[in-house]
This record gives structure tokens, C-alpha cells and sequence, in this order.
């Protein structure tokens, strides 16, 4: 038993919605496209799970936040793939995959074959049991990585409401579900190794003005300690965590966000993997040319920093699974891919946008004592990263504008004196805004120096160098 399609895009996260809106666009035919996935439900917005999902009053729910609602562009309900002849195959595991045949086998024994493969499988949280802990089957422990972990947070929080919540990880998942536990009325503690909250991307400045938020919102931090173990009642719930350092904290409900896994294991001695996911090129191309990998579970190169990373946000998701269909379809037509690296989050009334890269020295603008505040990052003399709490609309585009021209920096003092005022001037002279859609790797714009007069001055050299030399050249030609 068999089907074939001309393309398959295997998992039906975030990746795979905005693949096949994509492909409609670009105009496949009926019948030819079809998504695997292990989910029930057709693609949707995943950010929604750890924010309007976790609402007490008015929370999303499906189809609200199908994809791709997320870039305000259609909802693709069911009805919409079956519409445009996009068979949906859910609730469907793939046990194996053979590249080489073109073939993907799954648990119910069906054999599913294609001609283009794109691999959007994201990742999987990562289990206390691998990390020695056990006790994740508890009733009253959570993971939020999906629909399912999402409808059983809910109704644990709902049983929950006065009591005490453990949270597991200061990262994304462990900030956003902290303060939708909050909202909730659920006393919160957050437990994590790290020095400060999002050790990943904060510095330590940057983090304690969120720490310092979410502690006047009652949420009590407990740093440079991990889980021990779980306490239990006779029913076998959870009602408290030992911490390494000797503490112990009571829970009536418990959240783990500890990591991310890349989904590969299919993969695994068929394609090329690096930085733990699906190595691919600029195209999106894996080292199998009829197999392409977008979303989390994809390295690619960062044209911007010259070199392979692996992202694990949504917006990424989308571009990167966008520009496959692209290069599958167009291949012609569609240059590299081009991506800056971006990162965001909203809680509470906080709304925090970042752009590139978080190396180097980190010079800080604004009040941060107030609502509006930011750093740019700057490494070997050029800007590389921007970060902004509390900006406009236009702000907001004026430092993802800036930040992937990667200025020039002179002055570090006067950079941190012209703060925000500085990418948004920039970003408003002329030809900036045509620049930045660029490959501009090399920019060698100046702080408040102009450039210009030197490159024509060295042009002027160089012809005349030219010049000379083919004088000579010749002249030394007609004597031989």
C-alpha cells in the first residue's frame, strides 16, 4: 500500500503551514503536494501556546491561530488545504525514511514516496530523565512543546489557581509560561544553573531589568541550582522539588522548559547533519539534492556572519521554509538565503525585539529605570547585534535595517551617546533602505565619518596605477 507526490513536506509544525501557502502561491497543482504530520490538527502558530493559549479570560484556541495568522497573511484551516489539494496526513508517525529511494515508510506500514522532500520535523523538549530526574509522567508535571502539552498545562493551571508553581529553565519557554502562571494567580518560583534569566541572548544588565519586572509580579528566583528530585504524595503528584543546593521548594503544579532537541534521528547516516540539525546550503538544500530541511531542525549558513548555525525561533521557520519552496520551484530565480537573525518576546506589558548577533562589546542606551531601553552589540569595529525593549513599530525596523548593514563603530562613547537615535538617523539616508534588502556583509559605513571621499580618492589611485602600467607594459611590448 502506497502513495506518491510530487513534493512532501514531513511535520506539520509552523514550517510546513507557510511552506504550503507558498507553494500555492507559486502554483502547484492539486494532488501534487502533501504534510505529514504527527499532530491531529492542520499547521498553526506555535509561539500562541506559551501566550494567548495560557490566557484565563478570552485564550486563544484553534482554528484562531492556524498558520499563517502569525504574518497576517490567511488562516489555512482544513478546508483550505482540501481547497487547494493539499492532502493533510495527520496523525501520522514516520517510522523511516530512505533518501536514496525517495520513500518514507510510516507506523501503520504505508508507504509514502516523493520527488522533493522537505524536512520540517522541528525539535522535541528535552525530558528531566535526561538529565538523571525522573518523574516526568507525574499528572501535575508539564512540558509545552505542542498542542497536547498545551491543552494539559491548561487544565493542571486550572486546578492550580492559588497554590505553587516550579518552574524548570529560565529560557523562552520558562519567562513566557512564568508570566502566564502569573496571570493565572499561581504563586511562581523559576529554577535555572544560569547566573540570570536568558543566558543565551541577555547580558547580565539586560536580564536583571526583567528579573527585577518579574519579581514586582511575585515571581521568586532561585539561580545557579537544578532539579534534584520530585516529592510525591501516596496518588503519585508531585507536591514539592528538591534543589541540588539543598533547598526545597512546594509545588502543586511543576512546568520544565530545559531545551530543545533537533528531530534528525530519521536522517541520521543519509544526510550530512552539523550543529546537531540537518546541515544545508543557501538554498535550503541538504546534501541529498532532492531533500531540503527548514525550521529548527535546520544548519544553515548566516550569510551575514559568514558562517553555519541552527535558529530556534519562528520567525526563521517561516523564512526558511518559504525560501525552500522558492528554490525548489524557481531554482533560477531564488538567490541564497539571506536571513538575520531575530528573536522577540511580549509577557506582561513588555514587548522586546532582537536582531543579529550578541558578540562582542555590549554598549546600553535608554532608561532603565523606565519602559524604553536597548544595547547594540559591537565586534571587531562593526555593529553586529541590536536589542530594544518597549520601541515603535519604526524603531523596531530601523534597528533590524541597521544591524544587517553592520556599520562601521569608531566611537564606542558616541554611539552609546546617540543611542536609538543612532540606527534611526542611519536608517534614514537615502539608498539605507534599498541597501539593507542586500547582500551588505562588507558595509563600511562610519560613524559620523564619511567614507565616500576616501573610496573615490583610492578609485582616482587605482585608475592611474592602471594607467601607467598599460603605458609600459605596451611600450615594453613593441621593444620585444
Amino acid at each position: 500500500m502506497g502513495r506518491a507526490f510530487v513534493y512532501v513536506i514531513l511535520g506539520g509544525g509552523v514550517a510546513a503551514g507557510y511552506a504550503a501557502l507558498e507553494f500555492t502561491k507559486k502554483g502547484v497543482s492539486h494532488g501534487e503536494l502533501c504534510i505529514i504530520s504527527e499532530e491531529p490538527v492542520a499547521p498553526y502558530e506555535r509561539p500562541a501556546l506559551s501566550k494567548g493559549f495560557l490566557l484565563p479570560e478570552a485564550p486563544a484556541r484553534l482554528p484562531a491561530f492556524h498558520t499563517c495568522v502569525g504574518a497576517n497573511e490567511e488562516r489555512l484551516t482544513p478546508k483550505w488545504y482540501k481547497e487547494h489539494g493539499i492532502e493533510l496526513i495527520l496523525g501520522t508517525r514516520v517510522k523511516s525514511a530512505d533518501v536514496r529511494r525517495k520513500t518514507l515508510l510510516t507506523a501503520a506500514g504505508e508507504t509514502i514516496s516523493y520527488k522533493f522532500l522537505i524536512i520540517a520535523t522541528g525539535a522535541r523538549a528535552l525530558r528531566l530523565e535526561e538529565f538523571g530526574v525522573s518523574g516526568s509522567d507525574a499528572e501535575n508535571v508539564c512540558y509545552l512543546r505542542d498542542l497536547a502539552d498545551a491543552t494539559r498545562l491548561v487544565n493542571v493551571m486550572q486546578t492550580s489557581a492559588g497554590g505553587n508553581a516550579v518552574v524548570i529553565g529560565g529560557g523562552y519557554i520558562g519567562m513566557e509560561c512564568a508570566a502566564s502562571l502569573v496571570i493565572n494567580k499561581i504563586n511562581v518560583s523559576m529554577v535555572f544553573p544560569e547566573a540570570h534569566c536568558m543566558g543565551r541572548l541577555f547580558t547580565p544588565k539586560i536580564a536583571s531589568y526583567y528579573e527585577e519586572f518579574y519579581k514586582s509580579k511575585g515571581v521568586n528566583f532561585v539561580k545557579g541550582t537544578v532539579l534534584s528530585s520530585f516529592v510525591f504524595n501516596p496518588e503519585g503528584k508531585v507536591t514539592g522539588v528538591n534543589l541540588k543546593d539543598g533547598s526545597y521548594l512546594p509545588a502543586d503544579l511543576v512546568v520544565v522548559g530545559i531545551g530543545i532537541r533537533p528531530n534528525t534521528s530519521l536522517f541520521e547516516g543519509q544526510l550530512t547533519l552539523e550543529k546537531g540539525g540537518i546541515k544545508v546550503n543557501g538554498r535550503l538544500q541538504s546534501s541529498n539534492s532532492s531533500v531540503y530541511a527548514v525550521g529548527d531542525v535546520a544548519s544553515f549558513p548566516v550569510k551575514i556572519f559568514g558562517e553555519i548555525r541552527r535558529l530556534e525561533h519562528v520567525d526563521a521557520a517561516r523564512k526558511s521554509a518559504r525560501h525552500a519552496v522558492s528554490a525548489i520551484l524557481e531554482p533560477e530565480k531564488t538567490p541564497e538565503f539571506d536571513y538575520l537573525p531575530f528573536f522577540y518576546s511580549r509577557v506582561f506589558s513588555l514587548s522586546w525585539q532582537f536582531y543579529g548577533d550578541n558578540t562582542g562589546e555590549a554598549i546600553y542606551f535608554g532608561d532603565f529605570s523606565g519602559t524604553s531601553f536597548g544595547a547594540y552589540w559591537v565586534n571587531k569595529g562593526h555593529l553586529v547585534g541590536s536589542f530594544l525593549e518597549g520601541g515603535s513599530k519604526e524603531e523596531y525596523k530601523a534597528i533590524a535595517k541597521v544591524t544587517r548593514l553592520k556599520p562601521v563603530i569608531e566611537d564606542l562613547s558616541e554611539l552609546e551617546r546617540q543611542g536609538l537615535g543612532f540606527v534611526v538617523a542611519l536608517s534614514q539616508k537615502p539608498g539605507v533602505s534599498e541597501a539593507a534588502s542586500m547582500d551588505v556583509g562588507g558595509s563600511s559605513l562610519v560613524l559620523e565619518k564619511a567614507v565616500y571621499p576616501w573610496h573615490a580618492a583610492a578609485g582616482v589611485v587605482v585608475a592611474a596605477s592602471i594607467a601607467a602600467f598599460a603605458y609600459w607594459y605596451g611600450r615594453r611590448r613593441r621593444r620585444w
